[in-house]
């Protein structure tokens, strides 16, 4: 059975962390891909991140593979310019994929590239679970000459929701993080993960972290953690923290998901347009997300389990991108992985 997959390679090195993608997958099965321009590339056709083409062939799809969007060239403060982040919002909205997972498991290999000590990072295997389509970023927003704001609101619907997603993927522990002693919104979201979590979930223990102490327990205690679960701004700025742990950003994959419709697999990291068209991109993160769309997305267990043990074997072996410390281009690190799948 062919699985029909959208492509959106978008800015930077996105296309150069695709193509090797499509490779790997197709050495795993049969996928039939549609490749889109989205982000600024789509905004230098069309005049917008995102086109109702785009959005409907993604609604059609099995999986939404994305690299990466973004640079310099777009940056703007105007509002009534166009961003290529707008696409990304836009997909999110469109496509109804109100949980991001975010996996942090430092591979043994990598243990020296982390910034943390050894110690401190030996054996964290743990899961951000970001509620992707409400609270502040998508709140109502004002600004006149001399002020401005930007409404933070959830539903006990929007909260439970993702709670549902953390407690069903947690192991044993979900650390619900918020900040309850300020926020009206975060008392509400702790008294709805608290009634989710004694009516259908009593067997997987439940902790709360106000957001400040998380951080700081991610630096000092990353251990500690299992399955967290955050609203949209804590979980932007919780999960890259915790992407450090990695030793680098290069190395972490994403997935977007929705009830029932197709999710969108994404790396973490940006579109680095200082090192685009200079082949020295590490594409691991986007083999990893592409594993992470296997299992997710498409329920190929075995094969996302063959991706992430050849990526895991290859960096065992010495694989080093300049990221991790290393010279490896994309085209080695490439071939590594392949040689190892």
């Amino acid at each position: 059975m062919s699985h029909r997959i959208v492509t959106l390679p978008g800015d930077g090195i996105g296309p150069e962390i695709m193509e090797p993608t499509l490779e790997l997958l197709e050495t795993l099965g049969d996928f039939e891909f549609e490749e889109y321009l989205f982000g600024g590339a789509s905004i230098d056709v069309h005049g917008v991140a995102l086109t109702d083409e785009v959005l409907a062939a993604c609604r059609q799809s099995d999986a939404v593979l994305l690299a990466a969007v973004g640079g310099p060239k777009w940056d703007t403060t105007d509002p009534e310019k166009p961003r290529p982040e707008q696409g990304l919002l836009g997909l999110r909205k469109g496509l109804g994929l109100y949980a991001n997972l975010r996996p942090v498991k430092p591979l043994p290999a990598l243990y020296d590239a982390s910034p943390l000590r050894r110690e401190r990072i030996e054996g964290t295997d743990l899961l951000v679970v970001r509620e992707l389509t409400g609270g502040i970023y998508f709140g109502e927003k004002t600004r006149t000459a001399t002020s401005a704001s930007d409404v933070c609101s959830y539903t006990t619907e929007e909260i439970e929701r993702i709670a549902r997603v953390a407690f069903k993927v947690a192991r044993a522990k979900v650390t619900s993080v918020d900040k309850a002693n300020v926020l009206e919104t975060s008392r509400l979201w702790r008294e709805v993960v608290v009634g989710l979590h004694s009516r259908e979930f009593p067997h997987i223990q439940l902790e709360h972290v106000l957001v400040d102490n998380a951080a700081m327990q991610l630096v000092a205690a990353p251990r500690h953690f299992d399955t967290i679960v955050t609203d949209n701004m804590f979980g932007d700025i919780l999960s890259d923290e915790a992407a450090m742990i990695t030793g680098s950003i290069g190395m972490l994959p994403s997935a977007s998901l929705s009830g029932d419709g197709p999710g969108m697999f994404e790396p973490v990291h940006g579109s680095a347009p200082d090192i685009a068209g200079t082949g020295a991109a590490n594409p691991l993160a986007m083999f990893l997300s592409a594993a992470m769309m296997l299992r997710h997305g498409l329920g190929l267990e075995s094969e996302a389990a063959a991706v992430e043990s050849a990526v895991e074997r290859a960096l065992d072996a010495g694989l080093r991108t300049p990221d991790l410390g290393g010279t490896a281009g994309t085209a080695q690190a490439t071939r590594a992985v392949l040689d190892n799948l």
